[in-house]
């Protein structure tokens, strides 16, 4: 059977490495069990990876080392933000986001906004992708309470100078939340250093775990109320909800098998080191572009500064449809892209793809080859080639 390319690795990372699947699978087998919920030994086993993994994510996010009961587990990113989020604002407060945002962002605003009395602000980024900090600070008001930012967008690729941000909000006093969804495995992250207050992570893209596991870390000081409840394991008799960390944010029976996951997955990124990872990706990206470049017809979006990008680039051929387009790479080539909106409306309003249903992404991930990258390449001339222009 003809090998499939895979360039979708901004919606999940895949294959993964067979370290994850052989632990992942060890771990189920062996410890599959509640963590630290009963004095048995398979519980307490499965209690330390639980514990331990929250310790070595405090420090790869640059968090409070002292506190890592404030790295808290989450399904994925999107629910990490909607409980930011809804923990952070309240009626008659000021959110400051931006256009490059993903709906796990967009939608909790727009809720919060409609239903709950919060105003927000959705600030543009300017040609090349990037959203400036002098922007974000023009947006910022008295009732300001927290500036919200997607490290690293999901269409364009463009990273964000989130320290500069950082300062800004730090400055005017307002809270930082980021989106580390696209960035976090591959690119480096301190909190501290970035001024960050509250971040948003998934496990299952270039962090190489599973899908069902993400978190959130939230810095000393700084206070999400807790607006979900149930079984936490401890002090069951207590009628509410608890409000020390991480218990606050943590609800239910945990995704162990995706806590295995993400364990192991920071061992392979350990071992093959992020720089080592992200140099093998910009490789790839920067050849993928510029086969892009030499074919007529091909329309490229938020490529100009590729020092700042990840391996992330969306295209459309003139005259073409987006999903006619994905489809052809899939059943013609064997290629898998994603077509369409990408979850991210704001940047294909402002990049004048909204109206014709998106574009084509290619994400390159840690385990693509150059041979991957001339089919493509190879595959766009040929579709391109065949467009009948009115």
């Amino acid at each position: 059977m003809e090998e499939l390319i895979y360039l979708d690795n901004a919606a999940t990372a895949w294959p993964k490495p067979q370290k994850v699947y052989e632990f992942m699978v060890e771990f189920y087998r062996s410890t599959g069990v509640n963590p630290g919920r009963s004095g048995f030994d398979k519980a307490i086993e499965a209690g330390n990876i639980f514990e331990d993994l929250r310790k070595r994510l405090t420090k790869f996010f640059g968090g409070d080392e002292d506190a890592p009961e404030r790295l808290c587990y989450t399904y994925n990113a999107t629910d990490a933000l909607n409980l930011i989020i809804q923990g952070l604002a309240s009626a008659g407060d000021h959110i400051v986001t931006t256009n490059v945002e993903h709906n796990s962002v967009i939608r909790p605003v727009n809720h919060m906004v409609r239903d709950h009395g919060a105003e927000a602000t959705f600030v543009p980024f300017n040609g090349e992708g990037f959203v400036e900090p002098d922007e974000i600070r023009k947006a910022i008001k008295p009732n300001t309470k927290v500036v919200i930012v997607n490290h690293g967008s999901n269409v364009l690729g463009t990273i964000q100078p989130m320290k500069e941000i950082g300062r800004v909000c730090e400055e005017m006093e307002v809270l930082f939340v980021i989106d580390t969804s696209q960035t976090a495995g591959v690119i480096p992250i301190d909190m501290n250093e970035m001024k960050v207050d509250a971040l948003a992570f998934t496990g299952h893209k270039a962090m190489m775990g599973c899908t069902g596991i993400g978190g959130l870390c939230v810095r000393k000081g700084v206070e999400i109320r807790q607006t979900r409840g149930g079984g936490t394991g401890v002090r069951s008799a207590y009628p509410y909800h608890l409000e020390e960390y991480p218990f606050r944010m943590e609800f239910g029976t945990p995704n162990m098998v995706g806590i295995a996951a993400l364990w192991a997955g920071q061992d392979w990124i350990e071992e093959q080191g992020m720089e080592n990872i992200r140099r093998h990706e910009m490789k790839l990206a920067i050849k993928l572009l510029n086969g892009f470049r030499e074919i007529e017809r091909v329309i490229i979006y938020g490529c100009d500064n590729m020092e700042e990008h990840l391996s992330t680039i969306t295209i459309n051929i003139e005259g073409m449809d987006a999903g006619d387009v994905g489809i052809m790479l899939d059943v013609d080539h064997n290629i898998a892209t994603r077509t369409g909106l990408h979850c991210a409306p704001l940047v294909h309003r402002q990049i004048g793809t909204l109206e014709i249903h998106g574009g084509v992404r290619f994400s390159i991930g840690a385990f693509n080859t150059e041979e991957h990258i001339d089919t493509a390449i190879e595959a766009v001339r040929e579709i391109a080639g065949s467009v009948k222009m009115k």
